[in-house]
């Protein structure tokens, strides 16, 4: 892992997304944009035929007289999505992501504020969409990507036939999409975050937005020739990061189709680089790791790492002839696992890097589209987030004793502000650009290193500080821990006078002990594991959970009704 940054790699510019889909159309025209399975078949869909479906089905929308309005995508992650999305990103319409975990009635209420006036989805969501048009005022036109076959619901139209007339009329020299030239700064797409019941938050990106954080992402981070897209695409983090960056540098993008054909899909794709969050590598780190002891093979593997890094500092690298078995469970070609949501574990980003799996860890948020740092390939610091985009400022306001505090940016990627909500936007927003991202850290050098959440900030009745994310970094290195939440022990009068962990605990680890037997011994380990730690951050009390933390959709967990958290 390199220790000093180094020169930006050059990126080739784009005006918009028709301009960055050309451009690749131009270089390699029958190379594969996309790789995936519909109904037990592969499919491969070059760059070419990929513009062409694009300007196909913008066609058909425009040609409805469809311009400055909302349309929305429901579906699980599809080829389908991907169209939708760069349809809608080359047109003057606006694109509504949406997250298709929701509740019907967010799902609803989502639609509703966006004021979505299109639908597309895909067959597993035609049916309520259809069931409840009636509380969708807005929508005109429901269109199902019909995959399956079969009839569709009443008063769904069918997408693929929907294309087709796109499709004639382009090739009858119809330009009306063709010709739209989407203004620069204007709204590209609204993105809700999480928690949406009630008053939905709608973060609006611009076009503007959304190429400075491909360009200068790819300024800071090198991506290769194929990846397998894994998080859900409705996040900015898997649908910019992931998506748009591939595509801008000519990429095969393998779509995977759940989280059990993961493993599967890596050796059937062979990606060299894929983008995940924190559990997902964590969960690759245990699987190996157990297996490695199944097969009584741990001593070797050590003593691999050490014969490795030793060779590595002589300047030879045979790590991938050495953990040749390991690769082969990531497809064999891994180069690099781009990680973002939350910290590595640091003896799970020693591991990826001693046996040759470049482990990059970023910062990013919705309302900055999403990336805002990130480590570069060969200046990699796996406890900070890196470098800021080279388009960005940032500055640490109110400050502690230890030089922490919230995190401000401001630059090319940073919101237009909330949909339909002013107040909000001028909460975080403020009038010369400076977003407060909520986000507690500091900069070391160049590089960023995250704190925690303002909304979980514990402040103790000593008047002390406390950042829960980084007591729960200690003990998840704890044995026997599988997930953790730290939160407040409150007095009568609600006050902060202590900290508590809430364990889950790895399954194998606490069969055949009663929750008394694991409290002592994780009081005892956990004593232990943050004992280098000034007192006031030492925990009290432990409770052990039987059941895994909720979670988002990207793999977070829900703090919310945990504890004292609300």
């Amino acid at each position: 892992m390199g220790k000093k940054n180094y020169p930006y790699y050059k990126v080739e510019p784009f005006k918009d997304f028709k301009d960055m889909i050309e451009q690749r159309v131009q270089a390699h025209p029958d190379h594969a944009a996309f790789m995936f399975t519909e109904n037990k078949q592969d499919i491969t869909v070059s760059y070419k035929e990929f513009q062409t479906q694009i300007n196909s089905l913008g066609t058909a929308i425009a040609d409805l007289g469809v311009h400055g309005k909302k349309i929305a995508m429901v579906s699980e992650n599809s080829y389908y999505w991907v169209l939708t999305y760069l349809t809608v990103l080359g047109s003057d319409n606006v694109y509504i992501p949406m997250d298709k975990e929701l509740p019907l009635t967010d799902l609803l209420n989502v639609l509703n504020h966006s004021d979505t006036e299109l639908i597309f989805c895909s067959p597993a969501y035609a049916g309520v969409l259809a069931e409840n048009r009636e509380k969708l005022p807005n929508v005109t036109h429901i269109y199902c990507y019909n995959t399956k076959g079969g009839d569709l619901p009443e008063g769904v139209e069918d997408a693929k036939e929907f294309m087709a007339k796109g499709k004639a009329l382009l090739d009858a020299g119809n330009a009306i999409y063709t010709s739209q030239e989407p203004a620069d700064m204007e709204l590209g797409e609204i993105v809700y975050t999480s928690g949406t019941t009630g008053a939905p938050k709608g973060v609006m990106l611009s076009r503007h937005n959304l190429v400075s954080s491909v360009y200068y992402g790819m300024m800071v981070s090198k991506v290769y020739t194929k990846c397998l897209a894994v998080l859900p695409f409705n996040h900015t983090y898997e649908g910019v990061c992931d998506l748009l960056v591939s595509l801008h540098n000519g990429n095969t993008i393998c779509v995977n189709e759940n989280l059990r054909t993961v493993a599967p899909n890596l050796v059937k794709y062979q990606p060299d680089y894929v983008m995940l969050v924190p559990l997902f590598v964590e969960t690759f780190y245990k699987k190996i790791m157990k297996g490695i002891e199944k097969q009584g093979k741990l001593k070797k593997v050590q003593t691999g790492i050490k014969l490795s890094n030793f060779l590595r500092k002589i300047g030879i690298d045979k790590r991938r002839t050495i953990f040749k078995d390991i690769h082969a469970i990531f497809g064999g070609n891994l180069i690099k696992i781009v990680c973002g949501g939350a910290p590595n574990k640091p003896e799970i980003a020693d591991f990826f890097d001693a046996i040759g799996i470049d482990l990059i860890n970023g910062y990013g948020i919705t309302e900055c589209s999403p990336l805002v740092c990130a480590n570069r390939d060969y200046y990699n610091v796996p406890r900070s987030v890196g470098p800021k985009l080279p388009c960005i400022d940032i500055e640490i306001r109110d400050k502690n004793e230890d030089d922490e505090g919230e995190i401000f940016v401001k630059g090319d990627i940073v919101m237009m502000g909330y949909y339909k909500d002013p107040e909000l936007t001028k909460e975080v927003l403020s009038d010369d650009g400076w977003f407060a991202t909520g986000d507690y850290g500091k900069i070391v050098g160049d590089l960023l290193y995250i704190t925690g959440r303002k909304k979980y900030l514990i402040v103790l009745t000593n008047g002390k500080n406390v950042y829960p994310e980084e007591i729960e970094e200690y003990i998840q290195r704890v044995e026997g821990t599988e997930e953790v939440v730290v939160y407040a022990i409150k007095d009568d009068k609600g006050n902060e006078t202590g900290l508590c962990a809430e364990i889950y605990p790895e399954t194998e680890f606490a069969e055949g002990k009663t929750d008394e037997e694991l409290i002592k011994i994780f009081s005892e380990k956990v004593e232990t594991a943050l004992a280098d730690l000034p007192a006031y951050k030492h925990v009290r009390d432990i409770v052990i959970r039987h059941e895994e933390f909720p979670k988002t959709t990207s793999r977070k967990i829900k703090r919310a009704g945990i504890g004292t958290y609300k």
